[in-house]
């Protein structure tokens, strides 16, 4: 009998299939971490932690960004469409309907048990904390109460970020920076930072709520033309858009499974 090659397995199960490599990504799903962070929470030594995320850098899984607080630092992240791609393309070589399952029957996954409430910290509380209060709003038709504020805020709202909003559809004329000590005795679901600085400095808040890190560059440091300076607030209010979906989903269900 004629033997024939078996196919490899796509590279993404290999990827994700090493339990350490899989505890990573699981991390990453929900914050961006430095190799000490994970070190400490999977309890690992950290060059097996540095050689499992060095191999999903090389499989283009992770994204990797030197910290604007410290430049020794790197800040590791998920590339989150990079991952799905090489998912859904994995799962339709294995089967066409596998990218296109039926839905739970009858139940809504976009259901919110009110109130959910978020709270965005970054350092000047004038551009990317702001756009992130504001765009998670209107994500979720007002079903989560969102706030930002800061540790040193600014005079004002930078205006190429409420430009940028307002090119979208988005009003952040009464949008105003807010030292984080207006919100240290309310109650909140999720701490998100999107400022390395603020990452090293976040305050605590009643009930420990998870804190979850996007390590972000700072759009108000960008140099050159006024156009380009423009494009990095719009670059900007699409990666928090596409971040801020998946958070969306994740603080949905996680509500959703303790409260019904």
């Amino acid at each position: 009998m004629e033997s024939t090659m078996l196919p490899h397995p796509p590279s993404v199960f290999k990827l994700a299939g090493h339990p350490v490599r899989w505890n990573l990504l699981m991390r990453l799903a929900r914050s961006d971490e430095r190799v000490q962070d994970l070190v400490e929470q999977l309890k690992l030594p950290q060059n097996l932690v540095s050689y499992h995320l060095r191999q999903l850098w090389d499989g283009h899984l992770v994204h990797e960004r030197r910290s604007s607080a410290d430049e020794r630092t790197v800040y590791y992240s998920l590339d989150f469409e990079q991952f799905q791609t090489q998912f859904l393309l994995a799962g339709k070589t294995l089967h066409p309907a596998m990218i296109d399952c039926p839905s739970e029957g009858g139940r809504s996954p976009d259901r919110v048990a009110p109130p959910l409430r978020v709270l965005f910290l970054c350092t000047h509380n004038s551009a990317r904390s702001q756009m992130a209060e504001v765009l998670l709003r209107h994500l979720s038709h007002g079903a989560i109460e969102a706030y930002s504020s800061g540790s040193d805020p600014a005079p004002r709202v930078h205006p190429l970020a409420i430009a940028a909003m307002e090119a979208i559809g988005l009003n952040m004329h009464e949008q105003y920076p807010k030292h984080f000590e207006r919100y240290r005795g309310q109650h909140f679901n999720a701490i998100v930072t999107v400022c390395d600085r603020m990452r090293e400095i976040c305050p605590t808040f009643p009930d420990d709520p998870e804190r979850i890190h996007w390590s972000f560059p700072d759009p108000t440091e960008e140099v050159g033309s006024e156009a380009g300076q423009y494009a990095a607030f719009e670059r900007m209010g699409l990666q928090l858009t596409s971040r801020l979906r998946l958070l969306m989903t994740m603080l949905n269900r996680e509500h959703s499974e303790t409260s019904f």
